[in-house]
């Protein structure tokens, strides 16, 4: 039996083998501080050697609160260095999300790090629990980074685990309720990482870039992991302000995206390119090339070998779109209960566009009587943390996860498709059940709509709620207007007579995480989008295409 190869020991082996070589590049200030693996490793040891300092014993629970950084990467291995376990918060957290957190994992320490609302984030720690800062601004806190490190000697004998002890808890984002706590093993945190890093092969030739955050799933297993086991280069952000220029600096081989982020690039091309000349010019044989590559440099794109997508469904039109630029991007599917990617067209592969593609190695799939996909892997987390009964709902008796999302197999091309969630799934006053996301994926391919919610349970056809693109911006609104009613019109012709659509509402506000009604990974909240427009859906709308300020006016009038 091969013995378990934990990250922290991978961060070890690339310091002996190339203690010289970069292995974190952090910008500060607008320059580039770097940290070798030789650095890390000892920077590692060294926060090892501090928190068992601070009274900690293994078992104890570490949470890190912070954007991502360096440091983040560093925090996480010392932690399970010294034997306790992580317990990451997503940076974007309200306070009484913290508060959960915090109270429910028994958290004795927090990292802290770079935040929004540092001030509202302190207050939902209590005063009793260590606070150890990142190099950052951030909250008060008793104890600084680097302060810690200048006062510690590495640690010498490092926690070696079995495969099945608790790694991390990873408390999801959900789009419902108070996050549940996700219990994952050092077996199952290698088993993904090296899966992921299997799929796109990365080595130590290969530049990663890290900004999606690292409390989730996918920037852990799909980033962080296959970056130290395969020892490669990883770059962050200083800020959103400066997210392009610093992954433009960065130059990545691999670049891992979320839907809404790939859309909001193409809103970004479409703003400088209108879509119609854009697509004149990439017809164009030669010319054609020459733009592409431009936009690539111009994205940070030029190095970059793969590209992928995850956390949510994105739209086959979006996927097209950038496989003219020469951005043939991979989906990939998988939770934070599988440990991360478990399915995916990795490598791209041009016929199964639009496709998860099929599961990495070791992982079984299976499809329900219901089509929900049924998974079994040495990724599957171990338990709900405190939530025994939920545990043993969620498997069968032979061991297979239900995870709740709903797929089918396409036989033509190999692969599976994802068609949603099962809770998502909704019935109109017509009693026909109506599955959203296929219908909301085909509306995405109008470049002028950037987020879309179809809804409409109890009504007697669905209505799509829709936040314009950067790119409608510029358009008149009787543009704006036709363009809409075109793709309506076209969508409903392709899907079923109890799924077409009644009307498109465009509405004032963008769906953020700080209005709550996007998840910190970018997935719509339905439940909280379908609260705030209930009162505008159900009434008599003036128009197939509206927005609701007009209807809003419209509705005062009568």
């Amino acid at each position: 039996m091969t013995e378990l190869l934990t990250a922290h020991q991978a961060l070890i082996d690339w310091a002996q083998k190339k203690p010289d070589r970069v292995f974190l590049n952090q910008p500060v200030d607008g320059m580039v501080r770097t940290l070798t693996w030789g650095e890390s490793a000892d920077a590692s040891r060294r926060m090892a050697s501090a928190l068992l300092g601070l009274g900690l014993r293994p078992g104890d629970k570490v949470a890190i609160l912070a954007k991502n950084s360096a440091e983040w990467f560093l925090a996480d291995i010392a932690i399970a260095m010294a034997g306790l376990i992580s317990v990451p918060i997503y940076p974007t957290a309200a306070a009484s999300t913290i508060s959960h957190v915090m109270q429910h994992s028994e958290a004795k320490a927090v990292f802290a790090g770079k935040l929004d609302d540092a001030e509202s984030a302190a207050t939902a720690i209590a005063p009793d629990i260590p606070k150890i800062a990142f190099p950052y601004p951030t909250m008060d806190c008793a104890h600084q980074w680097q302060d810690m490190l200048l006062r510690h000697e590495p640690l010498e004998t490092l926690h070696r685990p079995a495969k099945d002890d608790v790694m991390t808890i990873l408390y999801t984002s959900g789009s419902t309720g108070q996050p549940k706590g996700v219990v994952l093993s050092y077996g199952a945190y290698a088993y993904a990482s090296e899966a992921a890093r299997l799929s796109i092969d990365a080595g130590p030739d290969d530049h990663l870039f890290s900004y999606l955050p690292l409390a989730h799933i996918t920037e852990r297993t799909c980033t962080a992991g296959p970056a130290i086991y395969g020892g490669c280069e990883v770059s962050f952000v200083e800020s959103l302000e400066t997210f392009q220029r610093d992954l433009k600096r960065a130059r990545p081989t691999i670049f891992i995206s979320v839907p809404r982020l790939w859309v909001k690039f193409q809103s970004g091309v479409h703003a400088k390119i209108p879509p119609t000349t854009l697509k004149i010019l990439l017809s164009l044989p030669i010319v054609g090339k020459a733009v592409a590559r431009k936009i690539r440099g111009e994205l940070g794109f030029e190095n970059c070998r793969h590209y992928g997508s995850g956390s949510a469904p994105i739209s086959p039109l979006t996927l097209k779109w950038y496989e003219r630029l020469g951005v043939n991007i991979g989906e990939g599917w998988g939770m934070s209960e599988t440990s991360g990617l478990s399915c995916g067209n990795i490598p791209f592969t041009a016929n199964r566009l639009g496709t998860i593609g099929v599961p990495v190695d070791g992982t079984e799939i299976k499809l329900s009587d219901e089509g929900e996909i049924l998974l079994r892997s040495p990724g599957l987390f171990t338990e709900y943390f405190k939530q025994p009964e939920l545990t043993r709902e969620v498997f069968s008796e032979d061991g297979f996860f239900h995870t709740g999302d709903r797929a089918e197999w396409d036989e033509s091309v190999q692969a599976y498709k994802i068609t949603g969630r099962l809770k998502d799934i909704f019935k109109s006053a017509k009693g026909k059940y109506v599955t959203p996301v296929p219908i909301e994926s085909r509306l995405s391919g109008n470049p002028l709509l950037e987020q879309i919610c179809v809804m409409g349970s109890g009504l007697p056809a669905p209505v799509a709620v829709v936040v314009l693109s950067e790119t409608a911006k510029y358009l008149p609104k009787g543009d704006i207007k036709s363009s809409l009613q075109a793709t309506l019109d076209k969508v409903n012709a392709r899907i079923e007579s109890h799924e077409r659509m009644s009307n498109i509402v465009i509405v004032d506000d963008e769906w953020t995480i700080e209005n709550d009604l996007l998840t910190p990974t970018l997935k719509l909240k339905r439940n909280k989008l379908e609260d705030k427009y209930a009162r505008l859906i159900n009434q008599q709308l003036s128009e197939p295409i509206v927005w609701e300020s007009w209807q809003a006016a419209t509705a005062r009038q009568h």
